[in-house]
């Protein structure tokens, strides 16, 4: 049974209160130090884009297998998961998802070169999606991460991963999209923190290819694999989500340094501005994002935010639903003055706050 892969999106309510998204600085691909592409690999026929950007990547892609005893109503059970991950640093970190990973008992690392290690959960992050694995062994091939941020739509991406355990796969496509969220009607209608400001890519992407390499034609990293809306539920075809090398590499950076990630947080709970959800709440706007709960000690509380009101703009970015929201959050850190633009009872508000801070 393959019980972790994620297929397509977190489905469900939010359960928690606080909005959380991780603080992105202004150095955008990590604290240590940045490597250029990897160099040309040797026997790949020239005009094979693909094929030499595969032969760049597949070593430093790994199959993450896991094991792990959940309770049911027949006992305790054991489950098995597979998923893929990214090698970060030659001394043994190895980025992947954090739904790849979560409740697992014990964790095993294939490598591309048929080698196998026990592999430890450094950290987790449930809030961009993201974890840390650490192997006992020097000298793994690191994976060059580009920068993500000066992505264009149409240019070729390389996804490579264990897709139903099949190792160092690789299929190719575009960047589709760039800032994508997954749509809140199929989350439950509260927007996941962790399925806003991703990359969209015809790449296929399939169950087991979770927390793999996102590439561009330079044998870069410039996502970690993480969704894929399903056909048989959706009716979409090839359409896969990666998160942003540059939240990748920093949350790295928090996992490997302390375990844990620190972001920004408002402390409300927000909703798009469904129909019916605008007509509960009394609310006449067609765009932004809808706040349901306030935490009365949290951030937003405090700066006078109410449940109702509609966040239109963060700063000089505009709202115009609640993925938009949480990916501002992203450009900011904990601590940081911010001006809120809300709409109540039909009036244009401006608040000004100050962000706290949520670890993992």
């Amino acid at each position: 049974m393959r019980r972790l892969p994620l297929a397509a999106v977190l489905l469900g309510a939010l359960a928690v209160v606080a909005v959380a998204t991780y603080s992105m600085g202004a150095g955008g691909v990590g604290t240590r130090e940045a490597r250029g592409a990897p160099p040309e690999p040797a026997g790949v026929p020239e005009g094979e884009p693909v094929a030499k950007v595969a032969a760049q990547v597949e070593p430093s892609v790994v199959q993450v297998n896991v094991r792990a005893i959940e309770e049911t109503p027949l006992g305790a059970q054991e489950d098995e998961g597979i998923g893929s991950g990214v090698i970060y640093r030659e001394d043994g970190y190895i980025i992947t998802n954090n739904h790849v990973v979560e409740g697992a008992s014990e964790v095993n690392v294939a490598f591309a070169d048929g080698t196998t290690e026990r592999g430890e959960v450094v950290g987790t992050d449930p809030a961009t999606d993201l974890a840390v694995i650490r192997v006992d062994r020097e000298g793994l091939p690191a994976a060059s991460f580009g920068d993500a941020r000066n992505l264009a739509v149409g240019q070729i991406a390389v996804a490579v991963g264990s897709p139903s355990g099949f190792q160092s796969t690789v299929t190719s496509g575009v960047v589709s999209g760039i800032g994508r969220e997954i749509p809140t009607e199929l989350t439950g209608g509260r927007q996941q923190t962790a399925l806003v400001d991703l990359i969209q890519t015809d790449a296929a992407i399939s169950p087991g290819n979770s927390g793999g390499a996102l590439a561009n034609r330079n044998g870069e990293v410039i996502g970690i694999n993480v969704a894929y809306l399903p056909p048989a539920e959706t009716g979409a075809e090839s359409i896969g989500f990666a998160i942003p090398a540059y939240t990748a590499t920093q949350v790295a950076d928090q996992l490997i340094e302390g375990g844990e990630a620190t972001r920004p947080y408002l402390g409300v709970a927000l909703s798009d501005l469904a129909p019916e959800t605008a007509r509960r709440f009394g609310v006449s706007a067609e765009s932004g994002a809808l706040v349901t709960e306030v935490e009365r000690s949290g951030p937003a509380g405090r700066a006078g935010i109410e449940a109702g009101d509609v966040v239109t703009a963060l700063g000089e970015e505009e709202v115009r639903g609640s993925g938009d929201l949480l990916s501002a959050l992203r450009r900011y850190r904990p601590g940081d003055r911010v001006e809120v633009t809300v709409l109540r009872d039909g009036e244009e508000r401006r608040l000004d706050l100050r962000l706290g801070e949520r670890g993992s």
